[in-house]
């Protein structure tokens, strides 16, 4: 692992606002959304809701003293923080613990992680806020007026969610708050007990100290502080400056290594309450086929058999789960072993005979024949002068998650009451399913939310816990583990959407781009997310399937950007980058071509685009620096995306040799706003260089007379140790506030990989996963 910073560069400056056309449909769809909503709801003109204090209070051990929802202190001083986002190898527990160790003035070392109950402080409101369709460099008052209003139903809502990259940016300030206002109540409780000013005091390492020498531990203030500190909110704290910090910024080892390095760590498929049996699922094979029958008698008397339990799914509910029947055994092999023996049958549905090659020509049908939502447009396509068009079709396939901690849930339900362990992104969606299923009140679920042996989108879904709890209420107070088998979560997931997408260009005699024009169709994930998991409306456009195309950062005048609906029959979920993960495909892509037609380095050609966003070119240029001359044999190709707030740079070291594509190294720069901790960024941009390039040169799911053709590693590959390459992570210095680090560096991998496939080869590679054709093998 490689890292540095380069010099400090200049905030980039905004662009002009959206054309006439633009600003009038994306005020119509906002305004009418979110004025609606606040004519519906009354709060409209009230301010946010606080997240400091939780409704209930914090519920704490013996001899633990809460100052506030987030923040609670032993009487040996150990601090407890309420983490209230969910590790899944990200390492957001560390992250998040180091922004209330940093107000709080303790070390790490003696912070905790809580977890969190459920309750609207924790909401994520990022998220819903950065759902909105506008463009990045659009800071007009529309935006700010949606954004808050969002910002506002989240906190309503209370939706605990841990995804989009936003778990750091989320907490950046009420977290920092919490600290802060801890720590001024236990100054405050100092101040009293010595009867000096609370001016004269400061604190370090977890002590209050006097100018004369006097210090006092935390734990020793902490009942105090709880009774005088009433009173003390954010508004009367401040917030240390990034000069002050002490933590935050540096490369603190993460709070997770060692239970995770020695065994200790417990995630979801670990738990194990007292009695507990196990289920396996026989699920329908083909896409929203429905359960007709099944014969429980044919493995009652199997090896360890309980019970065996219909968990059918409703007609056209689109989850990952569909129909099935569970069987509950003493293990989950012998569940296992039933449940592959159980005879069922299957009223196979409108979709018997959907396949890859009809649901494509659903998507080209629809370009053909529908404009779309146009999510960004300025200018005009009516251009003259051009000297050159170029048109170039692209596609992306659906894709699986793959995450390598199988789908499980363990549920029991007893006297009315239930009790989750699961490993879950959403957990107060998962109480509101377990609740839902189970007929009791919200109040009536425990939840214990365990490590997350990888998420990447998956887990934002409770199909697993609605399973679980069926199971759970049939078994007579028996908790319940349902485990689902690697080939039940690759052929029955929650797939990134599958997309065709279709671009435009007229250059000048220069080369410069006069228009450009993208157009692309495909399902929306919104449109079954929202209604499945939140009980919203899954309604208008949805922008997840024009992120990363619509939202640019290159200076063209003329530009229109448009998606085209296309209701999917086939499950769709949230995927490591949503939206960008293709659409910077399609796009650095077709940045590659225009620069070839113009005669052009796709670099300089690059650098011509960004002269309005000095940020973005100076992340293009540290890559660029960093990478330096490809070995001999081998060629660099550069792709540059923004998502969730960040830009990455990435500069690809390949080679093909008989037909195989192998990438060995990737030099990846990133402008992330203001960083928490370096050393995870730079473990995120490894992780996200892998997965994206997994998906780039293997990727993809297939569908044959409605069945899901793969099923396990050995047909639905990811990338293996001897294929990894080497990556060097370059982060840009910034004071701005932190953007999202999970995700931002899939989306560059493929087009960067396709763009030096082409300087090898001369093929254009157009279609995910990256696939020579035989010609150039």
């Amino acid at each position: 692992m490689k890292r540095a910073a380069p010099n400090e560069t200049q905030q980039a400056k905004p662009e002009e606002g959206l054309g006439l056309k633009g600003r009038t449909r994306r005020k119509y769809l906002v305004g009418g959304l979110l004025g609606g909503a606040a004519l519906l709801v009354g709060w409209g003109v009230q301010p946010p809701r606080q997240r400091l204090h939780t409704g209930e209070p914090l519920p704490v051990a013996k001899g633990t003293v809460a100052l506030n929802g987030w923040v609670a202190v032993k009487q040996d001083g150990t601090v407890s923080v309420v983490v209230p986002r969910s590790e899944m190898g990200q390492g957001v527990h560390t992250a998040l613990l180091t922004l209330v160790a940093e107000e709080l003035d303790v070390a790490l070392e003696s912070v905790r992680v809580a977890q969190a109950p459920i309750d609207p402080i924790f909401a994520n409101l990022t998220v819903l806020r950065e759902n909105l369709p506008f463009h990045p460099d659009d800071t007009g008052q529309l935006r700010q007026g949606a954004q808050w209003m969002m910002a506002k139903l989240g906190r309503e809502l209370g939706i605990m969610f841990t995804g989009g990259s936003t778990s750091v940016k989320d907490a950046w300030t009420p977290m920092r708050e919490a600290g802060a206002v801890a720590r001024a109540m236990l100054l405050k409780a100092a101040a009293e007990q010595w009867k000096a000013p609370v001016a004269k005091l400061r604190t370090e390492d977890g002590f209050v100290l006097h100018p004369d020498g006097r210090r006092l531990g935390y734990g020793a203030l902490a009942l105090d502080a709880a009774r005088v500190g009433e009173g003390i909110d954010g508004t009367d704290v401040r917030l240390k400056e990034p000069r002050d910090f002490r933590l935050i910024g540096k490369p603190l080892r993460r709070v997770d290594s060692h239970v995770k390095s020695t065994g200790a760590a417990r995630f979801g498929i670990d738990a194990r309450p007292p009695g507990m049996v196990y289920a396996a699922v026989k699920m329908a094979p083909m896409v929203g086929a429905t359960l007709a029958a099944f014969d429980a008698s044919a493995v009652r008397r199997m090896a360890g058999v309980q019970a065996v339990v219909p968990v059918p799914g409703t007609p056209g509910d689109l989850t990952g789960a569909g129909a099935g029947v569970a069987v509950v055994a003493g293990s989950w092999w012998q569940a296992r072993q039933a449940a592959n023996a159980l005879p069922v049958t299957w009223n196979e549905g409108a979709h018997a005979r959907l396949s890859t090659e009809t649901l494509f020509e659903s998507f080209a049908r629809a370009l053909d024949e529908e404009g779309g939502f146009a999510y960004h447009e300025a200018g005009s396509q009516d251009v003259t002068g051009a000297a050159v068009t170029v048109s170039a079709e692209y596609r992306a396939p659906y894709l699986a998650h793959a995450a390598m901690e199988p789908i499980n849930c363990t549920a029991q339900v007893v006297d009315g009451k239930v009790r989750l362990w699961v490993s879950t992104q959403v957990p107060s969606v998962a109480v509101d399913v377990a609740a839902r299923v189970a007929g009791v009140a919200r109040e009536d679920v425990a939840i214990e939310v365990m490590l997350l042996g990888g998420g990447f989108g998956r887990r934002l879904e409770a199909d697993m816990v609605a399973q679980a709890v069926t199971v759970a209420i049939s078994l007579q107070g028996k908790p319940v583990q349902l485990i689902w088998s690697r080939e039940d979560d690759t052929t029955h997931d929650v797939y990134r959407p599958a997309a065709l997408a279709r671009y435009k260009a007229h250059l000048d005699a220069k080369g410069n781009i006069l228009a450009w024009d993208a157009r692309s169709a495909g399902g929306a994930i919104g449109h079954q997310y929202f209604p499945r998991n939140l009980g919203l409306p899954g309604l208008g456009p949805d922008k997840t399937t024009a992120e990363g195309a619509y939202d640019m950062q290159y200076g063209i005048a003329n530009q229109c950007i448009a998606h085209v609906i296309v209701d999917s029959p086939v499950p769709l979920g949230y995927w490591r980058s949503v939206g960008h993960s293709h659409n910077a495909f399609f796009k650095e892509t077709f940045v590659e071509e225009l620069a070839h037609a113009a005669g052009r380095d796709s670099v300089e050609f690059r650098r011509s685009l960004l002269q309005e966003h000095p940020r973005a070119l100076a992340v293009l240029d540290a890559a660029v620096a960093r990478a330096g001359q490809p070995e001999e044999g081998r060629a660099h190709g550069v792709a540059l995306h923004r998502s969730f707030g960040t830009t990455v740079a990435q500069v690809a070291e390949v080679s093909v040799r008989e037909g195989t594509i192998r990438v060995h190294r990737v030099v990846c720069a990133i402008d992330c706003g203001l960083v928490v901790n370096p050393n995870i960024v730079a473990q995120q941009v490894e992780s996200g260089v892998v997965y994206g390039l997994s998906a780039a040169l293997h990727g993809e799911i297939t569908l044959k007379d409605g069945k899901v053709e793969q099923s396990n590693f050995g047909d639905y590959s990811v990338l293996r140790m001897s294929e990894a390459p080497e990556v060097e992570t370059i982060i840009m210095p910034s004071s701005a506030h932190p953007e999202g680090v999970g995700e931002p560096a899939v989306p560059p991998v493929a087009p960067a990989v396709a763009a030096a496939v082409f300087r090898l080869t001369g093929q254009r590679l157009r279609s995910l996963p990256l696939r020579l054709s035989s010609s150039s093998q």
